[in-house]
């Protein structure tokens, strides 16, 4: 079938892959080194006791076969070498199924993660590396030019991250539609970054313009998605660098990367890529896959069609177990304050007026009012993130956050790895207590006159002091060897 590949595309899809290898290597490294203190056997939300509470229906994946840290490990460090492998150009140099089978081992691994992850794999770029990955293993390597309908499917994805994301502002956050939301979004988002302070201080009209462009981007341009060449393509330009703007004002993982990486593959290379290298026609059985994953797409997008439909509209959600084909938005509402909680411990044996209290450092969230704000992106810092929603409101940690504590308090060594500062490197606290700060960003001559970034103010108690617990029976504290 002539019209089944795009002879023009072979560059986009080069580029696309590797941009997507390179977000997988950062998500599968990311697992590697924070799953132990998360949702390790002895972390906050232990896998083992999650298995024992669902099903393989709810969530297939590889841990439902044998669970341990060490096979966990394994996994992470898998899909990590793979995702190098697929960025070095390792599907080129083998025959067209192997190379599917190459890029289908990291959305299986990813997948398995992600299902047994509970809150700390439960944010949106999750889901859209998920269903990025997995069209990613019908796009075919050198052996055939890329498949028309996937590119398609890839340009769907892309319309529905933005278009989403528009809707549920508008829907959302009346201060979206008065266009003041960025008056305060630079500082209350979950992790600003280094330039966010610099964001936060644009005149207010650059806001107003910042806030219009958005809806640009998201409400109107994703139509233009659909159109021919180059319109597509300008519209696909305009998106990467509204993401690129974005990365530059926050920390928010790999979400605008991938975005970007999702976008690039809309744009038609060919001016600058020259003929296509010679390929041969697809064969048969690649082009009858193709032609059924894409109906399986296009049945699985009811349910996320409703969704965008909807007034009711859910932010993030996937529709079915194997996340082949969600729903996206993000920030349908704006806080106007920033609120984050501070954890302190204290080496004294009995709590009183007098008592000194050390503070914590967390690698990214807020802190130190002298710490100017840290890129981390694309990397994500899961536990940092949820302190943020845990400041919004105690439900969002009431099942991880007294683990937390009970870990810093026996000096568990994988759940201080994640923290930034460890004031007690000598031996665990004898109390530990969190309090509520609002922060705020300080003005250009508050910054001159103190160096701090942030001013803050105590706002309540979180957590009141917590003791030393008792320690665990004999063997409990054993390291995983299996």
């Amino acid at each position: 079938m002539q019209w089944f590949t795009a002879d023009g595309y072979w560059l986009g899809r080069l580029v696309f892959q590797r941009g997507l290898a390179a977000v997988y290597l950062v998500a599968f490294v990311a697992a590697a080194l924070q799953f132990r203190a998360l949702i390790g056997s002895r972390g906050m939300l232990p896998v083992p006791d999650l298995l024992r509470h669902t099903s393989w229906r709810a969530a297939p994946g590889l841990f439902r076969l044998h669970y341990s840290d060490r096979f966990f490990g394994t996994v992470a460090w898998t899909g990590a070498a793979v995702a190098l492998a697929l960025l070095a150009g390792a599907d080129a140099y083998v025959p067209l199924g192997a190379a599917m089978a190459l890029w289908a081992l990291p959305w299986v691994l990813y997948l398995s993660i992600v299902q047994v992850g509970q809150v700390w794999w439960g944010f949106g770029w999750e889901s859209l590396l998920l269903e990025t990955g997995f069209l990613a293993v019908f796009l075919g390597n050198g052996e055939t030019a890329p498949p028309v309908l996937v590119l398609w499917l890839l340009r769907w994805l892309l319309f529905r991250v933005e278009f989403g994301a528009g809707l549920i502002k508008i829907r959302g956050d009346e201060c979206w539609r008065k266009l003041t939301c960025l008056d305060f979004h630079h500082e209350t988002q979950p992790m600003p970054g280094p330039l966010s302070w610099f964001f936060h201080h644009l005149p207010r009209p650059a806001h107003r313009v910042e806030t219009a462009a958005n809806h640009v981007t998201q409400l109107v341009v994703p139509f233009l998605l659909l159109t021919p060449q180059p319109v597509a393509s300008a519209a696909a330009g305009l998106m990467v660098v509204t993401q690129l703007w974005l990365i530059l004002s926050g920390n928010f993982a790999w979400l605008n990367w991938l975005t970007v990486v999702i976008a690039l593959s809309v744009i038609d290379w060919s001016p600058l890529a020259g003929p296509p290298p010679d390929q041969p026609g697809s064969p048969l059985w690649f082009e009858v896959v193709v032609l059924a994953v894409t109906v399986l797409v296009l049945v699985l997008s009811r349910n996320p069609v409703r969704n965008l439909l909807s007034r009711r509209q859910a932010m993030n959600r996937s529709f079915d177990p194997l996340h082949l084909v969600n729903t996206y938005g993000a920030f349908g509402s704006i806080s106007r304050m920033r609120l984050e909680v501070v954890v302190e411990g204290t080496a004294d044996e009995v709590v009183h007026d007098g008592t000194r209290w050390l503070e914590y450092g967390f690698r990214g969230k807020p802190g130190d009012p002298r710490r100017m704000p840290r890129q981390f992106a694309p990397y994500h810092l899961r536990l940092d993130w949820m302190m943020w929603f845990a400041a919004l409101s105690p439900a969002y940690a009431r099942s991880w956050f007294g683990p937390f504590v009970e870990r810093l308090l026996r000096d568990d060594r994988d759940t201080l790895r994640l923290l930034g500062h460890n004031p007690f490197p000598g031996g665990p606290p004898s109390h530990i207590r969190a309090r509520v700060f609002h922060y705020r960003f300080t003005d250009p001559a508050e910054l001159r006159a103190t160096g701090r970034w942030w001013d803050r103010t105590y706002v309540r108690d979180f957590m009141r002091p917590v003791a030393r617990p008792v320690p665990l029976r004999p063997g409990r504290e054993a390291d995983d060897q299996e």
